[in-house]
């Protein structure tokens, strides 16, 4: 690309002006905080789009899944993006065409539009989250700033996973479901003319190796194929020539993927990285929690709906507590708590916590009770993946250069995201076909998706089970002074 170029004077570290900084952070935050709602706000809405668009059960899937699998597919990718070209200018982009595909959903008149646009939105969200992070990074030094800083930023982002699930519950009581997409709009259009004029304008560095396009397009194609064959599977039959073809094409883009993987000169992932033993268990761990926890907020909505009759506000005010839960130990006590105890105990024990969780919601009957059988759920699905989530991060981070630590927790958050969209359509799966089971032996509908959805429970409860025994017998406690720095 020649010399470097220079959109302006950059804000260092040094800048004098603090207040800048934090009035940039601050931007940042809301643009990150559209993508997060994004990612909950929906769940609560599902089974009004399930009837107004018609879908299916297993199909409902892709609602989820198409936006998941292109914000985990193309996130690293993002972040190179925004070294080559600027952050500030990747940033704004991302943020203008989350908007614009917030603006088709909200219009989609058949399935297809609906999930090509989810697409695109996951796409928009990853280069969005990618560079708001960098630009953090960018904007404070090492040291109490940044450290507060990342506090503050988590918190937004899970206090956004709390707002969005209420907020969706609001939209489609009140209004229609549409509107939990047509509400970025006027979001998207704040951020963008707030970024244009408070953003720091970087420099833009000149390339140092081809982008790895191919390493992004093979793995998500992989995983679009996985999943297509997991969520037909049980219609088209698991032997059939359709199932088995997908399987074996997604397999050859795996290949395909660690290939190029190994010969590019600047990877997606390089793939030494998962030569270091916290990094490969982190990452497996972060795949089998997030399978579960994903079922969690699809599945659970579906049995709140489907089978207790509770309308949308009525699911986003019980989804309220463990997000609250959640928000609050991500601010300030797994940090503590991992000060105390190191990283394994609370990582394992969340995730245990999290799983008897699970394991409650596959107890529950037809005729549930909010106190009884939701509540109890929902509060301890809450603490444990508020215990767990961080500690997971930092296994991933202890055992790489400070320089990679970025790369390293884009690598697990990829996988978290990949990992839940896979695990969704697994578990999802297993629901339909256990319904459809129950069904055919004539038991009537609420029991037969009651059935169904704790069948899937249970195994989300023994995913997240399996990820704490991985965690605890596996990683390996890092040294003091390893995460000190990030507490």
């Amino acid at each position: 690309m020649g010399a470097p170029q220079h959109e302006a004077e950059p804000m260092t570290d040094q800048t004098p002006d603090s207040r800048a900084r934090w009035i940039a952070f601050a931007i940042l935050c809301l643009g990150d905080l559209m993508i997060v709602l994004d990612s909950t706000i929906v769940n609560v809405a599902l089974p009004t789009i399930r009837a107004s668009l018609g879908f299916s059960e297993t199909g409902l899937v892709w609602v989820v899944n198409a936006y998941l699998l292109t914000f985990g597919g193309f996130m690293l990718l993002g972040g190179r993006l925004a070294d080559l070209y600027g952050q500030r200018r990747l940033f704004i982009g991302g943020v203008i065409l989350f908007t614009l595909a917030s603006l088709v959903c909200g219009l989609a008149t058949s399935q297809t539009m609906l999930i090509v646009a989810r697409a695109v939105q996951g796409l928009g969200g990853a280069v969005v989250s990618a560079v708001a992070l960098s630009l953090i990074m960018s904007l404070f030094p090492e040291g109490p700033g940044r450290v507060r800083a990342m506090g503050y930023f988590g918190f937004v982002m899970a206090g956004g996973g709390s707002v969005g699930v209420l907020l969706g519950g609001v939209l489609t009581g009140a209004l229609d479901w549409r509107w939990i997409f047509l509400v970025n709009i006027p979001v998207g259009v704040v951020v963008v003319a707030l970024a244009y004029r408070l953003l720091p304008r970087g420099e833009i560095q000149a390339a140092a190796g081809r982008l790895d396009v191919g390493g992004a397009v093979t793995v998500t194609g992989a995983l679009l194929l996985a999943v297509y064959a997991v969520v037909n599977g049980e219609a088209a039959g698991w032997t059939s020539p359709q199932t088995l073809g997908c399987a074996l094409a997604a397999a050859a883009l795996i290949a395909a993927f660690l290939a190029i993987e190994a010969r590019v000169s600047a990877p997606l992932v390089p793939l030494g990285l998962f030569r270091l033993r916290n990094v490969s268990v982190a990452n497996g761990v972060g795949v089998l929690w997030a399978a579960a926890m994903f079922a969690w907020f699809f599945l659970s909505a579906l049995y709140m709906q489907m089978v207790l009759g509770y309308g949308p506000m009525q699911v986003g005010l019980a989804f309220l507590p463990a997000n609250l839960i959640m928000g609050a130990f991500s601010y300030s006590l797994s940090a503590k708590l991992v000060n105390r105890f190191g990283v394994r105990g609370p990582l394992a024990i969340g995730l245990l916590i999290a799983a008897l969780g699970l394991a409650l919601f596959a107890l529950a009957p037809t005729d549930g009770i909010f106190a009884l059988h939701v509540l109890p759920s929902m509060l301890l699905l809450g603490v444990g993946a508020g215990m767990a989530f961080n500690p997971m991060l930092l296994a991933a981070m202890s055992d790489v250069e400070p320089s990679d630590s970025g790369l390293a927790s884009g690598i697990v958050n990829t996988a978290f995201m990949m990992g839940g969209s896979l695990g969704l359509a697994i578990l999802a799966s297993v629901a339909a076909g256990r319904t459809a089971a129950l069904t055919a032996a004539g038991q009537a509908l609420p029991a037969a998706l009651t059935g169904g959805y704790n069948l899937a429970f249970a195994a989300g409860a023994a995913s997240a089970a399996l990820a704490a025994v991985l965690g605890w017998f596996l990683l390996r406690e890092p040294e003091p002074a390893e995460t000190a720095s990030l507490h």
